[in-house]
């Protein structure tokens, strides 16, 4: 099978989607921005053509790159994994006539208003919504739905540009903020309280072939908004427990509504006093290298799953459900540069057997924003077969570990 990628080089852990592909026994062929010398050795060898284009998300020349391979050899699939890339793959498929999630699937998983409206249509449980195109509209929102409220991107992933809006004063500062008052059109949302948390498939033909559930602590907005908190993503092993059941329903029922395929899909959800509510859902992995705790947690290599899925329209090994596992992001006591740690030796002697990654940039290193997100500065990734005790593990290593910075 010929599959094409795109952009097998950037970010990173690309080069595992890569690697699998070229190990289920795919003939790779790789579309991005970076020329072939920039690639290391390791990613060419598993690539068996390289196509560099000005921009993998200007549909034009991802299109006229693509029909250039069909006129050498057939193409079966056409991979992206990268939320910005998801529209333009969708649209070069269709152009190029190759099978995968369609432009129609993208956008609906792409753009939140109009998911929202769908998944309404299918009986889905959603927050009330409304594109907003203009203040006014936000403004007529608000007044019919009430207070608080959440604004975003449409097309936004994770907390970025994402407000809490908590009264009119607020609004109209955000209506500037967001760009509403220039023209940017918003999502604008009811605020769901409650605890959040996603589950992450593999999904062929439809069909869930594997399903992973990861609690944040606490909600991502908060945890994005207070330099104080070593926020977590927490994934349990406990997955075919009776209080998961209905999210795990809810998925499926998501999946089928939106048309969904053969792909990995990414869906965040609520629940609290309102019940379980659905909140967005990506047609794409995870980020923040989510899926390496997976294998983690797992014992196994879930890229090889995706590609298994993408090849031979199958996986191939159950995930063990032996581990939970979890990630902690370990923010600086300040911006500038990192000057030291304290804590770390010590969780290392308490728990060292129990720590799988960790990512502690040298001194010197300049701190990021905390609005950057979970991997943007230091971090540990730790598993544990019993989930209350990795949780417990996780609050200590949240209370011990300072990232000193000056």
């Amino acid at each position: 099978m010929n599959v094409i990628f795109i952009e097998p080089s950037f970010p990173y852990n690309q080069r595992e989607f890569v690697r699998a592909l070229d190990a289920a026994g795919a003939n790779v062929i790789g579309i991005g921005e970076r020329p072939r010398d920039a690639l290391s050795d390791e990613l060419k060898g598993w690539l068996a053509e390289y196509i560099q284009v000005r921009s993998v998300v200007h549909e034009p020349s991802l299109i006229e790159a693509i029909r250039f391979i069909q006129d050498k050899v057939p193409v079966e699939r056409l991979e992206a994994t990268v939320e910005a890339h998801i529209m333009a793959a969708a649209a070069a498929r269709e152009a190029c006539g190759i099978p995968g999630t369609s432009t129609e699937t993208a956008f609906l998983c792409r753009d939140k208003p109009a998911m929202k409206d769908a998944l309404r249509r299918a009986g889905i449980p959603c927050a009330q919504s409304t594109r907003a195109e203009t203040a006014q509209d936000a403004r007529e929102f608000a007044a019919a739905t009430g207070y608080p409220l959440i604004i975003k991107p449409p097309a936004g992933a994770g907390a970025s540009g994402t407000y809490k809006v908590r009264n009119d004063g607020e609004l109209e500062r955000i209506i500037h903020e967001s760009g509403l008052a220039g023209g940017q059109a918003v999502a604008v949302e009811e605020f769901i309280e409650g605890h959040e948390g996603y589950i992450d498939t593999i999904t062929i033909d439809g069909e869930v072939g594997h399903e992973f559930i990861t609690h944040y602590y606490p909600n991502v907005l908060e945890a994005m908004r207070e330099r104080w908190i070593s926020p977590q993503m927490v994934t349990t092993n406990r997955i075919d427990a009776e209080g998961y059941r209905e999210v795990r329903a809810l998925t499926r029922k998501v999946i089928k509504a939106l048309r969904i395929g053969t792909s990995a899909t990414h869906m965040e959800w609520f629940f609290g006093p309102k019940g379980l509510k659905f909140s967005e859902i990506g047609c794409r992995p995870p980020g923040v290298g989510q899926w390496d705790v997976y294998c983690a947690a797992n014992e196994f290599d879930i890229y090889f799953e995706w590609a298994s899925a993408i090849v031979r329209g199958r996986t191939q090994t159950p995930p063990s459900r032996r581990y939970a596992a979890g990630m902690i992001a370990l923010r600086p006591e300040r911006d500038g540069r990192i000057t030291g740690y304290s804590g770390v030796d010590e969780i290392e002697r308490r728990y060292g057997d129990c720590v799988v990654a960790a990512h502690l940039p040298e001194p010197g290193t300049p701190t990021q924003p905390i609005e950057a997100g979970y991997m943007a500065n230091a971090w540990m990734r730790i598993r544990h077969p019993d989930y209350d005790e990795l949780c417990r593990i996780l609050n200590e290593v949240g209370e011990t570990v300072r990232v000193h910075a000056g």
